[in-house]
């Protein structure tokens, strides 16, 4: 069996294996870039069985169990919080305070959040929660 050899270049190139990769690649940072922006701190999300999804803000307040108050990755005082958050709302145009409380926060430190909140002019407030699993 003799097979043919040509020193010619090819005149048509394949893009099926091409496309193949592109596709997976696609794919791969459609999946990965679907996660919502979440601070540095990790909590127990209280579980709802109706979860929507909140916009991504810069106005998070972040509630752990041993009691600390973050925003964003700062740590601060309850008595800083108005002030931190006054300063967070004058540089973006954001009035929704997303608050992550971690499941074992008592209601008393929440309600201090949202006082601290109100005295920045803050008016809307969302509790974060996780879709319950079944």
């Amino acid at each position: 069996m003799k097979f043919q050899v040509t020193n010619e270049p090819l005149s048509v190139f394949a893009y099926s294996s091409l496309t193949d990769i592109v596709m997976l690649l696609l794919i791969f940072f459609l999946i990965t870039s679907q996660f919502v922006i979440q601070t540095g701190v990790k909590v127990k999300l209280p579980s709802s069985k109706i979860n929507e999804q909140s916009a991504p803000s810069r106005l998070i307040v972040t509630l752990t169990s041993g009691g600390g108050i973050y925003v964003g990755n700062d740590e601060i005082g309850i008595d800083e919080l108005p002030a931190k958050l006054g300063a967070l709302k004058g540089t973006s145009k954001e009035d929704n305070l997303i608050i992550r409380a971690d499941k074992t926060v008592a209601v008393d430190l929440v309600i201090k959040v949202i006082d601290a909140a109100k005295a920045s002019n803050i008016d809307k407030f969302t509790i974060e929660t996780q879709k319950e699993r079944l």
